[in-house]
Protein backbone atom coordinates (compact mmCIF):
# COMPACT_ATOMS: atom_id res chain seq x y z
CA UNK A 1 0.00 0.00 0.00
CA UNK A 2 1.20 3.52 -0.77
CA UNK A 3 1.71 6.44 1.54
CA UNK A 4 -1.42 7.76 3.20
CA UNK A 5 -2.64 11.25 2.33
CA UNK A 6 -5.14 13.49 4.10
CA UNK A 7 -6.94 15.71 1.61
CA UNK A 8 -9.45 18.55 1.51
CA UNK A 9 -11.83 19.09 -1.38
CA UNK A 10 -13.76 22.24 -2.20
CA UNK A 11 -17.20 21.17 -3.37
CA UNK A 12 -19.38 22.83 -5.99
CA UNK A 13 -21.41 24.52 -3.23
CA UNK A 14 -18.15 25.91 -1.70
CA UNK A 15 -18.29 23.52 1.27
CA UNK A 16 -15.16 21.62 2.31
CA UNK A 17 -14.80 17.84 2.53
CA UNK A 18 -11.90 16.07 4.26
CA UNK A 19 -10.81 12.47 3.69
CA UNK A 20 -7.88 10.05 3.55
CA UNK A 21 -6.51 7.88 0.74
CA UNK A 22 -3.42 6.15 -0.63
CA UNK A 23 -4.11 7.31 -4.20
CA UNK A 24 -5.21 10.93 -4.34
CA UNK A 25 -5.73 11.14 -8.12
CA UNK A 26 -7.98 8.05 -8.13
CA UNK A 27 -9.93 9.26 -5.10
CA UNK A 28 -10.65 12.74 -6.48
CA UNK A 29 -11.79 11.12 -9.73
CA UNK A 30 -14.14 8.86 -7.74
CA UNK A 31 -15.58 11.84 -5.89
CA UNK A 32 -16.26 13.58 -9.20
CA UNK A 33 -17.42 10.72 -11.41
CA UNK A 34 -18.26 7.47 -9.59
CA UNK A 35 -21.64 7.24 -7.88
CA UNK A 36 -20.79 3.99 -6.10
CA UNK A 37 -17.38 4.98 -4.71
CA UNK A 38 -17.85 8.70 -4.07
CA UNK A 39 -18.96 9.71 -0.60
CA UNK A 40 -22.65 10.50 -0.33
CA UNK A 41 -21.64 14.03 0.73
CA UNK A 42 -19.68 14.81 -2.45
CA UNK A 43 -22.08 13.03 -4.84
CA UNK A 44 -24.60 15.83 -4.44
CA UNK A 45 -22.01 18.63 -4.41
CA UNK A 46 -20.06 18.08 -7.60
CA UNK A 47 -17.75 19.13 -9.06
CA UNK A 48 -15.10 18.88 -6.37
CA UNK A 49 -11.62 20.37 -6.55
CA UNK A 50 -8.58 19.25 -4.57
CA UNK A 51 -7.36 22.21 -2.48
CA UNK A 52 -5.10 20.64 0.17
CA UNK A 53 -3.03 17.49 0.76
CA UNK A 54 -0.86 16.34 3.64
CA UNK A 55 1.27 13.18 3.65
CA UNK A 56 1.08 10.82 6.64
CA UNK A 57 3.23 7.84 7.57
CA UNK A 58 0.41 5.37 8.17
CA UNK A 59 -3.36 4.92 8.18
CA UNK A 60 -3.69 5.62 11.89
CA UNK A 61 -1.83 8.92 11.65
CA UNK A 62 -3.89 9.90 8.60
CA UNK A 63 -7.18 9.21 10.40
CA UNK A 64 -6.08 11.21 13.44
CA UNK A 65 -5.09 14.14 11.24
CA UNK A 66 -8.37 13.90 9.30
CA UNK A 67 -10.34 14.13 12.54
CA UNK A 68 -8.19 17.09 13.64
CA UNK A 69 -8.94 18.95 10.42
CA UNK A 70 -12.65 18.12 10.60
CA UNK A 71 -12.81 19.70 14.06
CA UNK A 72 -11.39 23.00 12.79
CA UNK A 73 -13.68 25.95 12.18
CA UNK A 74 -14.19 27.01 8.56
CA UNK A 75 -11.82 29.98 8.93
CA UNK A 76 -9.07 27.70 10.27
CA UNK A 77 -9.54 25.27 7.39
CA UNK A 78 -9.30 28.12 4.89
CA UNK A 79 -6.05 29.28 6.55
CA UNK A 80 -4.67 25.73 6.30
CA UNK A 81 -5.55 25.60 2.58
CA UNK A 82 -3.81 28.93 1.86
CA UNK A 83 -0.48 27.79 3.37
Amino acid sequence: MGQWTVYVLRCGDDSLYTGVTTDIERRVNEHNHDNKLASSYTRSRRPVKLVYTEACDDHSQALKREMGIKKLKRKQKEALIVK
